[in-house]
């Protein structure tokens, strides 16, 4: 797709991912006018915090470990395309939730939540999958390893590609537009770098 960009990333701690290295990926920033910086910088600006999880920047990447809660973006969005580089541990609960419909509440039920979970009970619901809206099988496993999720959101139309694999295309009209919002539910997230992009 023209509007997607390849992003190199360099891994350069496979040895030592599993104790959540901190050695960064390399990623080349997308090229095309109109991307927008969500996460990529010491501060946390752009976000309003929910819950307790400890959200902090530490040497660039935003993580969190302990504690539950979201960071929601400031402003709010319709047809949008997402690039998030992230690590999860293999026991990370996490997710980027989209079209957000109450800012100060966010569940899996007022908005679509891409998931980032590969212990989840139910896996059909897991890493790569849209809850309640787009099963996965088999579930792909994002634990000890830096990632790329590449979202859209246009019109009805929903795509999500985890490493360059298609694992959610659908088309649902519940939620138009909103806020996004990042999960810490427990074990290890890191962002190093979100960017969006409103179509």
């Amino acid at each position: 797709m023209k509007h997607l960009v390849t992003w190199m990333v360099t891994l350069t701690c496979s040895a030592f991912s599993l104790m959540g290295c901190t050695s960064m990926p390399t990623a080349t920033a997308p090229t095309e006018p109109g991307w927008e910086v969500l996460v990529g910088g010491a501060h946390m600006n752009e976000w309003n915090v929910i819950g307790n999880a400890n959200w902090r920047v530490q040497r660039g990447v935003l993580q969190a470990e302990l504690g539950a809660g979201y960071l929601v973006s400031k402003k709010s969005y319709r047809d949008f395309q997402i690039k998030a580089e992230f690590w999860a541990d293999d026991d990370a609960n996490s997710g980027i939730f989209i079209r957000l419909s109450d800012p100060k509440v966010v569940t899996a039920d007022n908005a679509y939540e891409v998931n980032i979970f590969d212990k989840r009970p139910d896996p059909s619901y897991g890493t790569g999958a849209i809850v309640n809206y787009s099963k996965i099988s088999p579930m792909p496993k994002a634990g000890g390893r830096w990632n790329v999720y590449e979202i859209t959101a246009k019109g009805d139309q929903l795509k999500v590609t985890l490493n360059g694999v298609v694992t959610a295309d659908i088309r649902d009209t519940k939620f138009a537009s909103g806020p996004i919002a990042l999960q810490s539910a427990g074990g290890t997230i890191k962002f190093s770098k979100v960017w969006i992009k409103t179509l």
